[in-house]
C-alpha cells in the first residue's frame, strides 16, 4: 500500500472524467432499453458494475504496479490457462467459448487478458530495453503475444485478438522498434490477414465481404444493423431529438443499441453537439493516460500507461468507426458507456493501473 500523503499525485481529473462517462453510460443504457422487457434490468445491473468498478479503480491504484511486474509470469500463465479452460468448457457445454457464467455475472476471460497482456508486454520490454532491437527481440515478444491470441481466435473472438495485436505493435514501437522493420511488419500483416480469412467464421467473412462490396439494394440481412445505425445518427441532427425521444431507438429499429451501437443511440438523442462532447471526454481520458506515461518514474510504468492509453484510443476509434460504417463491424464496445460487466470492470481496472503509475510518478508541483 502507498503512503496516504502521496495520494496528492492521484490523477483526480482522470478519475472524474471516467466517473462522468460511466454515469452517462447508465443514463444512455436506460434510454436504449426502454420498453424492452428482456433487457429492462440492464441499467440497474450497470449501476452495480459502475459502483464496483470505481472501487476497483481505487484498490488497483493503491497497489504498487511494480508488484504486478514481479507477477508478470504468473499473470501470463493465469491468462493462458483461463483461456484454454474456457475454450474447452465452452465448446463442451455451449458450442462457443467466450463467457463463463458465475451465476451473478458472465465473465469474459479475454477482457481480462487484454489488461494482463499490457502488464506482461510492459514487463518484457522494460526488462529487455537494453537488448539489441533485432528480429530475435521482436520474435520473443511476438511469441508471448500470439501464445494468448491463438486461444482467443479459437473462441472465436477476432476483435479482441486484433486489440491485443495492436497493443503489441504499439508497445513494440514505443519501445524502439527500428524503422527498417515497418515495411516488413506491414507486409507480414497483409499476408497474415489473407491466410487467416479462410479460417474465419462464416459471419465474420460476411461482415468483411459486405463492407468491401456493399449491396446498395440490401435493406436487411448482414447490413441491417449498420444501415439502421447510419439512419439513427443522421436523424439526430445538430442537437438531437432529446433524451428518450429517439425514434430509431425507442421503436427498436436499432439493434444492440445498449452495447455495440450505443454511440448511434447517443447521436440521435443528443445530436452532433452531444456526441462531440462525449468524444471530447473520451479523448481527455486518453490524454491523461499518455500524460501519466510521460511522467512515469521508469520504463515499466510508462509502458503500462501508454498501453492503456492505446487500448482506450483503439476501442473508442473502432466502435465509433463501426457506427459510422467506415470500418467493418467488430463487436468492440464503447469504453465506459456501453453495457457490459466484464468489459466495464476490465476497463476501469486498466484506469486503476494508470492511477497506480500516477501515484508513483516523479514529484510534480501543482
Amino acid at each position: 500500500m502507498y503512503r496516504l500523503q502521496n495520494w496528492r499525485h492521484f490523477d483526480y481529473w482522470l478519475f472524474g472524467a471516467v466517473t462522468i462517462l460511466c454515469i452517462f453510460g447508465i443514463i444512455m443504457i436506460r434510454s436504449a432499453v426502454a420498453g424492452s422487457i428482456e433487457i429492462i434490468d440492464s441499467p440497474n445491473r450497470q449501476t452495480y458494475f459502475v459502483i464496483a468498478g470505481l472501487i476497483v479503480v481505487l484498490i488497483t491504484a493503491a497497489l504498487d504496479y511494480h508488484l504486478l511486474g514481479n507477477m508478470a509470469r504468473f499473470l501470463y500463465i493465469f491468462a493462458l490457462v483461463s483461456l484454454v479452460v474456457i475454450y474447452v468448457y465452452g465448446q463442451a457445454r455451449f458450442g462457443s467459448a467466450r463467457w463463463l457464467d458465475t451465476g451473478v455475472i458472465l465473465i469474459q476471460p479475454a477482457e481480462l487478458a487484454k489488461i494482463i497482456m499490457v502488464i506482461v508486454l510492459a514487463d518484457f520490454f522494460a526488462r529487455h530495453q537494453h537488448d539489441k532491437h533485432d528480429l530475435i527481440w521482436v520474435g520473443k515478444s511476438a511469441a508471448l503475444t500470439f501464445g494468448v491470441v491463438v486461444w482467443i481466435l479459437l473462441q472465436p473472438n477476432l476483435s479482441t485478438s486484433i486489440v491485443i495485436i495492436v497493443l503489441w505493435v504499439s508497445m513494440l514501437w514505443i519501445s524502439g522498434l527500428p524503422a527498417k522493420y515497418i515495411l516488413l511488419f506491414a507486409g507480414l500483416g497483409f499476408v497474415f490477414a489473407l491466410v487467416l480469412f479462410p479460417f474465419l467464421q462464416s459471419y465474420q467473412q460476411l461482415r468483411l465481404i459486405n463492407f468491401i462490396f456493399p449491396d446498395p439494394n440490401a435493406r436487411h440481412g448482414n447490413s441491417y444493423n449498420v444501415d439502421q445505425a447510419l439512419i439513427t445518427i443522421g436523424s439526430g441532427g445538430w442537437f438531437g431529438m432529446g433524451y428518450g425521444h429517439g425514434t430509431q431507438v425507442q421503436l427498436r429499429f436499432l439493434k444492440v443499441r445498449h452495447t455495440d451501437f450505443i454511440f448511434s443511440a447517443m447521436a440521435q438523442e443528443f445530436g452532433f453537439i452531444g456526441t462531440v462532447l462525449v468524444i471530447g471526454m473520451l479523448v481527455f481520458v486518453i490524454y491523461r493516460c499518455f500524460r501519466v506515461a510521460v511522467e512515469a518514474q521508469e520504463m515499466f510504468g510508462s509502458l503500462i500507461a501508454y498501453g492503456i492509453g492505446t487500448l482506450m484510443f483503439f476501442q473508442t476509434a473502432v466502435n465509433i468507426g463501426v457506427n459510422l460504417n467506415v470500418i467493418p463491424v467488430t463487436g468492440l464496445v464503447l469504453p465506459f458507456i456501453s453495457y457490459g460487466g466484464s468489459s466495464l470492470l476490465s476497463t476501469v481496472m486498466a484506469i486503476g493501473l494508470v492511477e497506480s503509475v500516477a501515484l508513483r510518478r516523479k514529484p510534480l508541483d501543482y
